[in-house]
C-alpha cells in the first residue's frame, strides 16, 4: 500500500467496536477493519459465537489485536457497560459501528407490543445508548468515527416490518442529529444503508420465490448483495478519507435507490 493510501485509508493504531459481529454483515465489516490495521472488538449476545471470529482474525496474522465482549444490545445498561469495557481494553475507542439489529415479520394489524418493543430496544434505543456513551469519550478526545447501520427501510416503508422500518428510519435521523452537534468537534457520524443482502435477516425473503424474484428484478446490479460488499464503505467511513463527510446515509444497494 502506498503512503498516500496508508494515510487516507489505513487504520493502524485505531480501536474499533462492531456490534452484532459474530456473523453476517457485522463479521465482514469487523474483518475488513482489521485488514485495514485496526484492533477490533467483536460483539454479540452469544459469547460462544464470538471466539471463532476472534480466532479467524488472529489467524490472518495481520499484526492487530482482536477481542470479544458479549452484550445484549436490547439492554441499555448492558450497552453502557459494553462501551465502557471497549474503551478500557486499549484505553481508547476510535471507531464505533452500530450494526446489531433484529427484525420481526408480522402484518402491522397483528404486530404485538412485545415484537415492537424488542425491535425498538435493539435497533434504536441500543444504538442511541451506544452513540451517547462512545460520543462522550470521543468528544473528550476530539476525534472519533461513528457508523450506524441503517437500511433501505430508512427511506421506504417495507411490508410486514413496521417496527423495523420505524427503527431504521429513526437511525437515519439520529445519524443526522448527532452529526449536527458533533461534526465541529472532530466526531464524524454517518450511516450505511445496505440493500438486500444475503444474511440471516433476509432468509425469509430469499426463501420466498415470488418476493425474491420481485426484489432481484429491481436491483440494477442484478444480484443480491454479499457481506463482502460492505468492506469498502466501512473502511472509507472509518478512515481519514471521510473526514469531511458527516451526517450522510450511504446506500450500498446495487443501485436499488436509483430505480
Amino acid at each position: 500500500m502506498s503512503l498516500f493510501l496508508q494515510q487516507k485509508f489505513g487504520l493502524a493504531g485505531k480501536v474499533a467496536l462492531v456490534t452484532g459481529s459474530s456473523q453476517g454483515l457485522g463479521k465482514a465489516m469487523a474483518i475488513a477493519l482489521a485488514r485495514a490495521g485496526a484492533d477490533v472488538i467483536i460483539n454479540g449476545r452469544d459469547a460462544a459465537k464470538l471466539a471463532p471470529v476472534v480466532a479467524e482474525i488472529t489467524a490472518l496474522n495481520l499484526g492487530v489485536k482482536a477481542t470479544a465482549i458479549a452484550a445484549d444490545l436490547g439492554d441499555r445498561a448492558a450497552v453502557q457497560r459494553l462501551i465502557e469495557q471497549a474503551i478500557a481494553w486499549q484505553g481508547h475507542l476510535d471507531i464505533l459501528v452500530n450494526n446489531a439489529g433484529i427484525i420481526k415479520r408480522t402484518p402491522a394489524a397483528d404486530h404485538t407490543d412485545a415484537d415492537w418493543d424488542a425491535v425498538i430496544d435493539v435497533n434504536l434505543n441500543g444504538v442511541f445508548t451506544a452513540c451517547r456513551a462512545a460520543g462522550q469519550h470521543m468528544l473528550a478526545r476530539g476525534s472519533g468515527k461513528i457508523i450506524n447501520i441503517a437500511s433501505l427501510l430508512t427511506f421506504f416503508g417495507g411490508i410486514t416490518v413496521p417496527g423495523y422500518a420505524a427503527s431504521k428510519g429513526a437511525v437515519g435521523q439520529l445519524t443526522k442529529a448527532l452529526s449536527n452537534e458533533w461534526a465541529s468537534k472532530g466526531v464524524n457520524v454517518n450511516a450505511i444503508a445496505p440493500g438486500y443482502m444475503r444474511t440471516d435477516n433476509t432468509a425469509a425473503l430469499q426463501a420466498d420465490a415470488v418476493r425474491s424474484k420481485e426484489i432481484l428484478s429491481r436491483i440494477p446490479a442484478g444480484r443480491w448483495g454479499e457481506p463482502s460488499d460492505m468492506e469498502g464503505a466501512i473502511i472509507f467511513l472509518a478512515s481519514a478519507a471521510s473526514d469531511y463527510l458527516s451526517g450522510h446515509v450511504m446506500t450500498v444497494d446495487g443501485g436499488w435507490c436509483g430505480r
